[in-house]
């Protein structure tokens, strides 16, 4: 019997993989997936049209949108934040981008099979 912790991860590799593929179709370049810092991860990192990504991907297939604060809230979008910052020292390739944090929630009942959220949230000034 697999174990539940094992289908979380499942779950979350698909949503990235659809995710990722949706990304594509509307013309983003996927740079990275899962790119990892000790502050935290970010899942997608793309690029369109000179505006960097950063993607947060969620699969709710069992959960009304509204559970999205609960699951996103402040302290995870500072995590996101402050790993992208880091992605940013490391990359300075991309200091003249426009960054923004979307959100791209999967298979949630009564929305679109990939529901992008574009500037999902933003860091306060």
């Amino acid at each position: 019997m697999a174990d539940k912790s094992d289908n979380t991860i499942q779950k979350g590799k698909k949503g990235e993989k659809k995710a990722e593929d949706y990304l594509k179709e509307h013309g983003y370049t996927v740079l990275y997936r899962n790119w990892r810092t000790r502050r935290g991860e970010i899942d997608i990192i793309a690029e369109k049209d000179g505006v960097l990504v950063f993607a947060e991907v969620k699969a709710l297939s069992c959960s009304p949108i509204d559970t999205l604060e609960r699951v996103l809230g402040s302290i995870k979008q500072k995590k996101i934040i402050e790993t992208a910052k880091c992605f940013l020292l490391e990359n300075r390739q991309y200091n003249n981008s426009y960054i923004r944090f979307d959100v791209l929630i999967i298979d949630v009942p009564y929305y679109p099979p990939v529901y992008h959220i574009k500037n999902a949230f933003s860091e306060c000034v």
